[in-house]
């Protein structure tokens, strides 16, 4: 999962990229706010936005977020204690507010909460699982191998049982927001499907795709 950190205070900006490389987050980091602003479309699941940054504060990138992405967690640190600069934040569309300083692990648990997170073992059905730490999925004693994108997708339709999840958003989570075509999106989901016992993916026509189990 690709997450987005827009924090200038150097030192604090890499401890947070150290801890949620540690969890095993891929994460891009910015000092200056118009440069986070130039990579908005490349597939990132969470924002975790400090305001008082260079060229373009965090309350402006958040509405330009919200633009483009109106469910996408987006998480505000900022030292700031202003009312209206917190009513802003809520206003615009943040999820939350962290005040500043903040510990680490209080940010962890906000980007699992907001992003569906899970650490736990989905049993799929006919002695199938998928354990979302390891993202292996399980058949009986057989240990499936899967490749980054078939994890990722499978990932996605999990923690998205039961709601359509579209072309768009496969390409935006899983090819980390570079084109695709529908014909690669497809071929993908076919490996899928063939590494599951059983159908459990429908297709919504012209749409994407929904998981029921």
């Amino acid at each position: 999962m690709k997450i987005l950190l827009l924090e200038d205070n150097a030192r604090l900006n890499a401890t947070i990229v150290k801890r949620l490389e540690a969890k095993g987050y891929r994460v891009d980091a910015f000092l200056d706010g118009k440069k986070a602003y130039e990579t908005l479309d490349s597939g990132y699941m969470c924002f975790i936005l400090d305001i008082n940054v260079p060229n373009l504060d965090g309350i402006e990138l958040l509405k330009k977020i919200r633009d483009f992405y109106r469910e996408t967690p987006v998480i505000i640190i900022s030292s700031s204690i202003e009312l209206e600069v917190i009513k802003d934040a809520y206003n615009f569309g943040c999820n939350d507010f962290l005040k500043k300083p903040f510990f680490i692990d209080e940010l962890e648990i906000k980007i699992e909460k907001f992003c569906n997170i899970r650490h736990d073992i989905v049993n799929l059905g006919e002695a199938c699982c998928f354990d979302f730490k390891s993202s292996l999925l399980r058949i009986g004693e057989h240990e499936e191998h899967l490749s980054r994108k078939e994890k990722l997708l499978l990932n996605l339709l999990i923690s998205e049982k039961g709601k359509v999840v579209t072309f768009d958003k496969i390409q935006a989570m899983v090819w980390e927001g570079n084109f695709t075509s529908l014909d690669s999106i497809r071929s993908l989901m076919r490996r899928v499907r063939k590494k599951l016992p059983f159908e459990c993916i429908e297709t919504v026509v012209d749409v994407g795709y929904i998981l029921r189990y």
